[in-house]
């Protein structure tokens, strides 16, 4: 049985995909609650307290054409494009400095052998997580609709581990990410499975600010590596940390949304919130 934030959620989620297919026509108010079977007066107030900003306002934030027209009247790069150029406020994730550790070769050579990795299952505002650590930081974050192929997934990631699971204090800090005050966050330390180039291509989306969008090319130029944007793709594609990763905030380099691996709806829906947040965040400061 679903719990109410998640229900809450696919709510959102439903009317953000509404929108995304309509967003040509503007469809009202009226349109979009009926179409998620909600009078407007509760689909307002849930979006609202989900979001921080209305549906219309929300739009422009997910909007393809919204991008693009902050490109093309300022002229500046989809590197620099940002929704609101000059926001500035303590809720930034980028404030969040996150370290990473490359497992050892020898780690990832075994398939985790002698690792003990702990998982637990969390809700956030974009659905239910699978999150896992080792003792020295966060190994894996996915969004999870079926545990059991959840579980499966991190299992096979890490063959030779032996696992548990239970909570964690790490999983609870790691949670405050998916909120707008984030001043108590504390360093995370993520303890990754990868190759050298995968981890320069993680670490290089760690440095796109919230709110920003990124692409394949400008990714590959950061890394030294200019001529290699299918390859970092396919590094982003592999990024086993959801959302603390940001690889949600890459688009392709004609503006297209690109793919996703949790789901083009669900990353329209973070760059969206991310979008508010920062607006709500700039609002709080600048009365």
């Amino acid at each position: 049985m679903k719990d109410q934030d998640q229900i809450n959620y696919d709510r959102i989620a439903s009317a953000i995909a509404y929108i995304t297919t309509n967003f040509k026509r503007q469809p009202d108010l009226e349109e979009m609650a009926a179409a998620v079977n909600m009078s407007t007066f509760h689909f307002q107030k849930l979006f609202t307290d989900w979001a921080g900003t209305s549906p219309k306002k929300f739009l422009q934030y997910i909007s393809l054409a919204h991008a693009k027209s902050l490109i093309r009247e300022q002229q500046v790069s989809l590197f620099d494009a940002a929704y609101h150029t000059g926001l500035s406020g303590t809720g930034r994730l980028h404030d969040l400095f996150i370290k990473i550790e490359g497992m050892t070769p020898a780690e990832y050579k075994n398939g985790g052998r002698c690792l003990c990795i702990k998982f637990d299952f969390l809700t956030s505002r974009f659905g239910k997580l699978l999150m896992a650590s080792t003792e020295k930081g966060l190994c894996h974050l996915a969004f999870a609709e079926d545990e059991s192929f959840a579980v499966e997934v991190l299992k096979r990631q890490f063959p030779e581990a032996a696992f548990q699971h239970a909570p964690d204090p790490l999983h609870e800090r790691a949670m405050l990410a998916f909120n707008r005050e984030r001043n108590e966050l504390s360093e995370i330390k993520l303890h990754l499975k990868g190759t050298p180039f995968q981890l320069k291509v993680w670490e290089a989306l760690l440095r796109i600010p919230m709110g920003r969008l990124s692409t394949y090319g400008k990714i590959a130029a950061q890394i030294g590596q200019d001529h290699a944007s299918r390859a970092v793709g396919t590094a982003i594609g592999s990024n086993p940390i959801a959302y603390l990763i940001p690889c949600h905030r890459v688009i392709q380099s004609t503006g297209a949304i690109g793919g996703y691996m949790w789901g083009n709806i669900r990353k329209m829906a973070m760059i969206g919130w991310e979008g508010a947040a920062l607006d709500a965040d700039f609002n709080k400061h600048n009365p």
